[in-house]
């Protein structure tokens, strides 16, 4: 592999906790696949630009493991024949398909893999939910009492 072509390769998503930091960034939806972004600079800040990194879900609930791997082949596919182009440095991606991506004409899925990547959209990232201990705590005095009444057996 020549050295320009390493730097239009795209990394790949390993493990777990970089799967579960990736959720925490953008969502941006398609009709055959979910695609997050993570920007590492900014959940990481001090972070170097390197290269941008995919990772691949395809759930059991999306068929068996034939059909499964099927979308996962034809995902990686379409990255890496246009859509690591439009990938920023510095970024990550998890592409979460759908069922849909069976049955898609193989130019469709690559469009709207491409367009994906290129649009931002206006879906901002969740805010993190409060624990139950930073919650506060709720008064039951006004809630009727069950101490005097029979129970049903």
């Amino acid at each position: 592999m020549t050295h320009d072509a390493q730097d239009k390769t795209a990394g790949r998503l390993k493990s777990r906790p970089q799967f579960l930091a990736v959720r925490n960034g953008e969502k941006r939806k398609g009709k055959f696949f979910l695609l997050e972004v993570l920007d590492r600079a900014r959940a990481e800040p001090g972070a170097k630009e390197d290269a941008p990194r995919v990772g691949f879900t395809v759930t059991k609930k999306q068929g068996n493991a034939v059909e499964r791997n099927r979308m996962r082949r034809r995902l990686k596919e379409a990255v890496r024949l246009s859509a690591r182009f439009a990938m920023q440095p510095g970024h990550d991606y998890v592409v979460v398909a759908r069922r849909d991506v069976l049955t898609a004409p193989f130019a469709s899925l690559s469009a709207e893999l491409n367009g994906r990547i290129a649009n931002r959209q206006r879906h901002f990232p969740k805010k993190p939910q409060p624990s139950r201990a930073q919650l506060p705590e709720t008064d039951n005095s006004t809630r009727p009492s069950d101490a005097g009444r029979p129970r049903k057996v």
